[in-house]
C-alpha cells in the first residue's frame, strides 16, 4: 500500500504541473486560435447602404447575422463584412429597406455568451495561475524544511525474515567466520540457552579480511538466517555536509533496532567512520570523529544494549581505533582469508548452479588452478566463462572458456595489439626466460602457460600458479623466485645483448621480494632485527601519514647493500642458467611465434619434466 500511494503521488504531482503548464500555454495561444477561428478576419468591407442594394438586387446568396456584423456571402464566391446600428435589429433594418425579410436567406448567431466567458475567463484564469503557483511554491519550501530535520533520521535499509534470499548455504569457503556468525544468530533466536548458564550476548562481530572474500555476502546470509529484523547501513551514509548528521543517525539507528530488539544492526566498510583518532590534522570536533563516539558510546555506554548486535566489515582492519576493537564492543574479530582448495571447490559449486557446463570438466583442476583467486574473482570467472560461450554460440561451457576466464580475470582481456616482428621476438625471448629459469630451479612451481599475446598493460605472461596453498616461504624458495622473476632480462642481455624497458614490472617486484626478505623476514646477514617500519606509498605515490625512521641513516645503507647483493646474485644465477639452456629458450621461442600461446603439456614436451617431479 505504502509503495502504490507514493506511486499515485508522484503521478498527481506530475499531472498537476502538467495542467499549469496547459494553462500557461493556453494564454499564449489563445489570441492565436481566436484569430484562426473569428470569422471577421480576412473579410472584405462593404457600407451598410451598399449591402442592403445587393441583397435588394438578389445578389447575396446568404447573411449571418453575429450581433452587431453582417456577414455577406455573394453569389459569385466572395464573402463581405459590413456592420449595423447596436439596438437595430436585422428584421427591422430589412423592412425599413423595403426588403422582405422572407426574400433572404439569413441566420442570427448570438456571441454575447461566448464573449462574456471569455472576459470572465481572462479575468479569473490568472488569478487562478498564481494562486496556484504559490501554493506549489510553499509545498515545496514546507517540505525542503522536513528534508533539513530528517537529516539525522537514519538511512538503514530494514530485512524482515524471508526478505533477504541468501542463505548460509549460499556461502562457502569461509567456514570457520561462518560458525561464528551461526552462533551470532543462535544467540538472538535462543538467548534463554545461553542466560541459563550465564553467557552474555556478543555485542558485536567484526569481519575484516581481503576484498571479495565474502564478507558481505555473509552478512547478508546472516540476514537470511536470522528470525529478527536486520538494519543494513554502509559506514559512509552516516556522514552528510551537516555538522552532528552522522551522530545523530547512530542514535536514531540503534533506537530503532532497541525498539525492534532483539535485532542485528550491520555497518559495512567501517573503517569509513572507525578510523584511529588522532591521525591526520584535523581537529577533536572532526565529525568522522563525532560518528565513531556515539557508535562506541551506543555499543557500550551506560545504556544496557542485550538484545542488538552489531556486524560490521572492513578490509581495512589495521586502521580501526583500538576503543572500537576492545571486548565489550566488537567482541568477536573474524578474519576472513583467500578460500584454500576445498573452499575454492566449494564455491566453484554454488556459483556453478544456473550454468550449462560441458560433462568432464575436472573442478579440482579448476582449484588448483585458481590459488589466489577470491570467492568474488570465481565468481566473476565463471560469468566470463558463460559469456564467452555464449558469445561463440556454444550449448555448454567447455574447459577452454574456464581458463581463458581465469587468466581474463586476472590479467584482462586478450588485445590484438600490433607489434613488429623484432619486438614479437624480444616479448617471446622474454617470456621464454622466465619459463625456462622458473622450470631449471627446484623450488619454483610448475609453469602452467606461456603466452605473447597482450594482455593488459603487458605484451605477453608467464603463468606460475603456486602448486599448493602455503602458508609459509622458505629463504630459498624466495631466492628462486628472485630468480626466475629476473630470468626474462637475462634472457633479453643474453640474446640481444641489449637491455629493454619491458622488464620494469620483474624488477619491481624483485626488488620488493628482496627488501621483505631483509626488513620483514631476517633472511639477510644482518640477522632477525627489527628494521622497521618503512613508510608505504600511497595510491598517488604520497605516504597516507608520515611517520619517523626507527634505523639509523647508516644502518639503512646496509639494508640496500643486502638488498642489491640478493638482487645481484640472483641475476647471476638467472644469466648462467640462460647460458645453459640457450637451445632449449631458441626451441621454446620458435614454438612461441608460430603459435603464440603454450600450456604446460606442450612446454613440457619442449623442454622435459620438471626436476622435481621426474
Amino acid at each position: 500500500m505504502k509503495k502504490n500511494s507514493k506511486r499515485f503521488g508522484l503521478k498527481l504531482k506530475i499531472n498537476l504541473w502538467t495542467i499549469i503548464f496547459g494553462f500557461f500555454i493556453l494564454i499564449f495561444i489563445a489570441p492565436f486560435l481566436l484569430s484562426l477561428f473569428d470569422t471577421q478576419s480576412g473579410k472584405g468591407k462593404v457600407e451598410l447602404s451598399q449591402a442592403l442594394v445587393d441583397i435588394k438586387d438578389g445578389k447575396v446568396e446568404k447573411v449571418v447575422v453575429e450581433n452587431d456584423n453582417l456577414l455577406l456571402s455573394y453569389k459569385d464566391g466572395s464573402t463581405k463584412l459590413t456592420s449595423k446600428e447596436p439596438n437595430e435589429t436585422f428584421t427591422d433594418l430589412l423592412e425599413k429597406s423595403g426588403i422582405a425579410p422572407t426574400s433572404v436567406n439569413y441566420n442570427i448567431t448570438d456571441q454575447t455568451i461566448t464573449k462574456a466567458i471569455g472576459s470572465v475567463l481572462g479575468i479569473v484564469l490568472p488569478i487562478l495561475l498564481m494562486a496556484a503557483f504559490f501554493f506549489f511554491i510553499i509545498r515545496a519550501q514546507n517540505r525542503g524544511a522536513q528534508d533539513i530535520f530528517s537529516f539525522g533520521k537514519s538511512r538503514a535499509k530494514l530485512f524482515a525474515k524471508g526478505k533477504q534470499p541468501v542463505s548460509f548455504a549460499d556461502v562457502a569457503g569461509v567456514d570457520e567466520a561462518k560458525k561464528e556468525l551461526e552462533e551470532v544468530v543462535d544467540f538472538l533466536k535462543n538467548p534463554g540457552k545461553y542466560r541459563k548458564i550465564g553467557a552474555r550476548t556478543p555485542k558485536g562481530a567484526l569481519l575484516f579480511g581481503p576484498a571479495g572474500v565474502g564478507k558481505t555476502l555473509l552478512a547478508r546470509a546472516v540476514a537470511g538466517e536470522a528470525d529478527v529484523p536486520f538494519f543494513s547501513m554502509a559506514g559512509s551514509e552516516f556522514m552528510e555536509m551537516l555538522v552532528g548528521v552522522g551522530a545523530s543517525r547512530v542514535r536514531d539507528l540503534f533506537a530503532q533496532a532497541k525498539a525492534s530488539a532483539p535485532a542485528i544492526i550491520f555497518i559495512d566498510e567501517i573503517d569509513a567512520i572507525g578510523r584511529q583518532r588522532g591521525r591526520g590534522f584535523i581537529g577533536g570536533h572532526d565529525e568522522r570523529e563525532q560518528t565513531l563516539n556515539q557508535i562506541l558510546v551506543e555499543m557500550d555506554g551506560f545504556t544496557p544494549n542485550d538484545n542488538v548486535i552489531v556486524i560490521a566489515a572492513t578490509n581495512r582492519g589495521d586502521l580501526l581505533d583500538p576503543a572500537l576493537l576492545r571486548p565489550g564492543r566488537f567482541d568477536r574479530r573474524v578474519v576472513l582469508d583467500m578460500p584454500d582448495k576445498e573452499g575454492r571447490l566449494a564455491i566453484l559449486k554454488i556459483h556453478a548452479r544456473g550454468k550449462k557446463f560441458i560433462r568432464g570438466i575436472s573442478w579440482g583442476k579448476v582449484a588448483d588452478r585458481t590459488v589466489g583467486f577470491s570467492g568474488a574473482d570465481l565468481e566473476n570467472m565463471l560469468n566470463e566463462a558463460a559469456i564467452l560461450a555464449a558469445r561463440e554460440d556454444k550449448n555448454f561451457i567447455e574447459t577452454k572458456d574456464v581458463e581463458e576466464a581465469a587468466t581474463k580475470v586476472k590479467l584482462g582481456p586478450a588485445k590484438k595489439k600490433l607489434q613488429s616482428e623484432e619486438d614479437r621476438k624480444i616479448t617471446a625471448y622474454h617470456e621464454a626466460g622466465h619459463a625456462v629459469v622458473s622450470h631449471v630451479l627446484p623450488k619454483t612451481d610448475p609453469v602452467e602457460r606461456i603466452s605473447i599475446v597482450a594482455r593488459g598493460m603487458s605484451l605477453g605472461h608467464t603463468l606460475i600458479p603456486a602448486a599448493s596453498d602455503r602458508s609459509h616461504e622458505t629463504k630459498s624458495r624466495l631466492l628462486d623466485q628472485i630468480t626466475a622473476i629476473l630470468g626474462g632480462r637475462a634472457a633479453e642481455e643474453i640474446i640481444f645483448n641489449e637491455m629493454t624497458s619491458g622488464a620494469s614490472n620483474d624488477i619491481q617486484k624483485a626488488t620488493q621480494v628482496a627488501r621483505a626478505m631483509v626488513i620483514d623476514f631476517g633472511m639477510s646477514n644482518l640477522g632477525p632485527i627489527n628494521l622497521g617500519p618503512q613508510i608505504e606509498m600511497g595510491e598517488f605515490g604520497a605516504p597516507d601519514w608520515y611517520e619517523p625512521a626507527q634505523i639509523s641513516p647508516a644502518m639503512q645503507e646496509k639494508v640496500d647493500v643486502e638488498v642489491k647483493k640478493l638482487v645481484d646474485s640472483c641475476y647471476k644465477a638467472a644469466l648462467a642458467i640462460i647460458k645453459k639452456n640457450k637451445k632449449r629458450l631458441d626451441k621454446l621461442v620458435s614454438r612461441l611465434l608460430t603459435k603464440e600461446t603454450i600450456d604446460r603439456e606442450e612446454f613440457e614436451r619442449i623442454v622435459g619434466k620438471k626436476s622435481s617431479e621426474k
